[in-house]
């Protein structure tokens, strides 16, 4: 019998403009994820999106100005069952997203671009269209 791993940590950014989701796609991948990534050791969740905003879409937020909107649970993509408990947030960036680092190419979803993310992504896209927020 196997262990069951612990589920992954990750924060991710939701960045909503004109009724459409950033999304990104990683070298190597097909589908498309929210901005973000795990935590590293003794990093707070606004600590490592900042981080992982910096380094891989060039754009600066300070961890005080993320705010925490919701949590998604879900299988992690890629990762054979593994689950996902992916911590999102809002705040406002300096500077404009582009593709850094491990980003092939970045991408703004609407409703109908859903069944193109990751699971965890189709559950954000539902609840931001519910809430009027996509198109």
């Amino acid at each position: 019998m196997s262990a069951v791993l612990p589920a992954l940590e990750s924060v991710s950014w939701l960045c909503v403009r004109d009724g459409r989701l950033l999304a990104v796609r990683t070298h190597g991948r097909e589908v498309f994820y929210l901005p973000g990534g795990k935590l590293e050791p003794g990093e707070s969740g606004p600590q490592a999106l900042s981080r992982e905003l910096s380094e891989e879409l060039g754009v600066e937020v300070a961890p005080a100005a993320l705010t925490e909107a919701f949590v998604v649970e879900d299988v992690a993509h890629g990762q054979d069952g593994r689950r996902l408990h992916m911590t999102c947030y809002t705040g406002e960036a300096a500077g404009e997203p582009a593709p850094g680092r491990e980003i092939a190419e970045l991408d703004w979803f609407g409703v109908a671009d859903a069944h193109r993310g990751a699971p965890a992504m189709g559950q954000v896209i539902e609840r931001l269209a519910a809430e009027g927020l996509l198109g």
